[in-house]
């Protein structure tokens, strides 16, 4: 009787592990390397104030003052690396170029020069976005992970202008300034396998300092969800915002800098 009931409960454990294995999760809440390449349907909204060297500048709508595009579809790239255990590299990248032209309904004084009212302007801008991250997965279970992250984004921004008067006389006026912002973030990251093929991941980060001639404050955040119908390979779709204002006194720009960056980025994920 001892005996039927050891090898009922030896058939019991061996059933019990076999279930266990086969639901374990196919996905796993970190990746030991993943590539990420897709589009993002981003939507900015800039205000740039850029001072001369003897008088403030005028602040500075990119929509509603010099007619640029708010909403783009570009690319991205990103890539992570987990070298240890509980360790996470990262880095990512998109770029943005946008131009457009309209009627001056005001006087602009940009970088010591003055775009009148009834002027054509005509404006490029391009924005460069570098990001790099370190997780510690602090708690790292089964099907969900979490630890704090620090992040530095380095944004390059380039605007031009080119105004030609009322009266059609050629370009009477034009500019172009540059802007370098290091954005470096403290948050956390949180990563959960809720079934065999997803996972939904989140990432949040807020920094204010003072340093090397830049008073700045960043908020960023990221949500999304991945779905991985084979091994190594799936699809992803993300929600993501940053917000920087900065006010700058440097040689290459002096003025104030309001840049709220926010999309849906959809791609493709290879992991192993």
């Amino acid at each position: 009787m001892k005996r039927t009931a050891r090898n009922v409960a030896s058939v019991l454990s061996l059933a019990l592990l076999s279930c266990a294995s086969a639901s374990a999760w196919a996905v796993e809440p970190l990746d030991n390397f993943s590539v990420r390449i897709g589009g993002y349907l981003t939507t900015f909204d800039t205000d740039v104030r850029a001072d001369g060297d003897t008088s403030n500048g005028t602040e500075v709508n990119l929509d509603t003052d010099l007619g640029l595009d708010e909403e783009d579809a570009i690319g991205y790239v990103g890539v992570t690396w987990r070298p240890w255990e509980r360790h996470e590299l990262g880095l990512v990248y998109h770029g943005n170029d946008t131009s457009g032209s309209k009627v001056l309904e005001r006087d602009i004084n940009f970088d010591g020069e003055v775009y009148e009212a009834s002027a054509t302007v005509n404006a490029d801008f391009s924005m460069d976005a570098y990001e790099a991250y370190y997780v510690w997965w602090a708690a790292s279970q089964e099907n969900w992970a979490l630890g704090p992250r620090l992040g530095l984004a380095w944004y390059r921004a380039d605007l031009t202008l080119a105004a030609v008067g009322a009266g059609g006389g050629g370009v009477s006026v034009s500019g172009d300034t540059s802007v370098d912002l290091p954005a470096p973030t403290i948050g956390g990251s949180w990563r959960w396998t809720p079934a065999e093929d997803w996972r939904i991941s989140a990432d949040v980060g807020y920094f204010s300092t003072e340093f090397n001639d830049i008073d700045a404050s960043v908020t960023f955040g990221r949500a999304g969800v991945e779905w991985f119908p084979w091994d190594q390979f799936g699809f992803s779709l993300d929600y993501t915002i940053s917000n920087i204002k900065a006010d700058a006194n440097k040689t290459d720009f002096n003025g104030h800098f309001d840049f709220v960056d926010s999309g849906i980025r959809l791609g493709g994920v290879y992991r192993f």
